[in-house]
């Protein structure tokens, strides 16, 4: 057991932060992924996290729950710090976490009621198998698809299969829930489901919610705060309608899904088709 010191007390922050990442930094090789980045999260709000491709976001939820670890700073979570724990703490730590990976993460081989059951399996000794039934079917009920205990995730559509994996993540009643980019692969509508049951969610369970996401539509949508990443670093943060005025060219351009003028300089540039071109009958005997 880690004693909780005056080295594991969070930094002087807001009585609301439920989570408190202090000077992070994160280093894969040489590529410094996060650069010093402090963030607070605040208890009952939603977060949202954006920015482009490879700048950070998923590393970051990661350093959340200690999946990952980070090169220089700490993370706390309710005035703790976590990022130091060992391995046996942070199973239980994470019993306070639930998480939705991009691709939902079902296991195939398992029905929808034993995926759902999965992370109970592996943290509690069931006794009574009347009240699991009773949980999942509750589960299931908060995201829609009571009825669907005995299909298999290649039953289901792409938008149940996030609703299953979303009824797993809160199968603990978890304080903290993670999304990892909840509505990539779905349509504007399976996407608008899923962003309304993060809402749902939010406000009938009172979690703590973390997104990241591309989807611009569902973060004005959801979003009590939206922080922008940027080469490693916060470039923006506020809510909704200070994010769309915000006049940094490169969030106007993320925002608004625009490529830059010189990435279009470069697009535009005139080059020649290289001779070492083959034809199919290149090939014929």
């Amino acid at each position: 057991m880690v004693k909780e010191d005056e080295n594991n007390q969070a930094p002087e922050t807001s009585s609301n932060g439920l989570l408190v990442v202090k000077n992070l930094t994160k280093r894969f090789g040489t590529n410094v992924v996060l650069d010093n980045v402090s963030l607070t999260i605040e208890k009952g709000k939603t977060t949202i996290v954006i920015g482009p491709s490879g700048c950070g976001k998923t590393v970051l939820i990661k350093h959340l729950l200690v999946l990952l670890r980070p090169n220089s700073g700490e993370v706390y979570f309710k005035n703790r710090r976590i990022d130091n724990l060992g391995e046996n703490e942070l199973n239980r730590l994470r019993t306070h976490y639930g998480f939705l990976f991009q691709g939902g993460a079902l296991f195939d081989s398992l029905s929808v009621f034993e995926n759902i059951i999965f992370p109970i399996k592996q943290h509690c000794e069931i006794t009574s198998w009347g009240q699991v039934e009773e949980l999942v079917k509750a589960k299931l009920a908060m995201v829609g698809l009571d009825g669907f205990q005995n299909y298999y995730p290649a039953q289901l559509s792409g938008g149940q299969r996030k609703r299953v994996a979303l009824a797993r993540a809160i199968a603990l009643s978890p304080e903290v829930i993670l999304y990892d980019e909840p509505t990539t692969g779905l349509d504007p509508v399976r996407g608008d489901v899923i962003s309304e049951l993060i809402m749902k969610l939010q406000r009938e369970l009172g979690v703590t919610t973390v997104v990241v996401t591309h989807d611009m539509t569902s973060a004005y949508k959801i979003a009590d705060r939206i922080i922008m990443l940027h080469n490693g670093k916060i470039i923006a943060d506020g809510d909704a309608e200070h994010i769309r005025n915000y006049p940094h060219p490169v969030v106007q351009q993320f925002i608004n899904g625009q490529v830059s003028e010189d990435d279009l300089a470069v697009l535009r540039m005139s080059g020649t088709i290289s001779q070492a071109q083959f034809l199919p009958r290149d090939f014929e005997q």
